[in-house]
């Protein structure tokens, strides 16, 4: 597996939102991004760590970064955890895992003393340029968007 280091472009997507419309990573450019992968919506640390990102995305847009979130879920259960948490960015779904593969974050990882293959928690913030500016993996879903925060100099 390769991980993405400060300085990489970022790999592009296009992948389809909770509402079935495409967004690309090239639509944001210009613009800082963290993009954010998570295992599961509706799940207890995943619904932590998006609600943590809704509860700062305010101030991270004032600073002119966009937040995305992509997990392999459908569209229709992305939808239903946006409405039910009152998500305020996009939420991705990338069913083959090829985005998570791309960025580094679909391997193998210990689950509960098992060592499984699957989503790796982890979070890139990309510059305007579309460059890796900080790429963080197996990251713990609480305290993870304060830790964001303060590399970002928002905190």
């Amino acid at each position: 597996m390769t991980r993405l280091q400060p300085g990489d472009l970022a790999p592009e997507f296009s992948l389809d939102d909770q509402d079935g419309s495409t967004l690309s990573l090239s639509d944001l450019r210009g613009r800082r991004t963290v993009v954010f992968f998570y295992p599961a919506a509706m799940t207890p640390g995943c619904t932590r760590e998006a609600c943590d990102f809704r509860d700062s995305v305010e101030s991270l847009r004032a600073a002119g970064i966009e937040v995305i979130g992509i997990s392999r879920d459908d569209e229709a259960k992305l939808r239903r955890f946006r409405e039910q948490e009152q998500l305020t960015y996009p939420l991705l779904s990338d069913p083959d895992h090829a985005v998570h593969e791309a960025y580094g974050a679909w391997g193998e990882k210990m689950n509960y003393g098992k060592t499984v293959e699957g989503v790796i928690r982890s979070t890139f913030v990309i510059d305007a340029d579309g460059r890796i500016e900080h790429a963080l993996y197996n990251v713990k879903a609480t305290g993870h968007v304060a830790r964001v925060r303060a590399l970002l100099g928002l905190d």
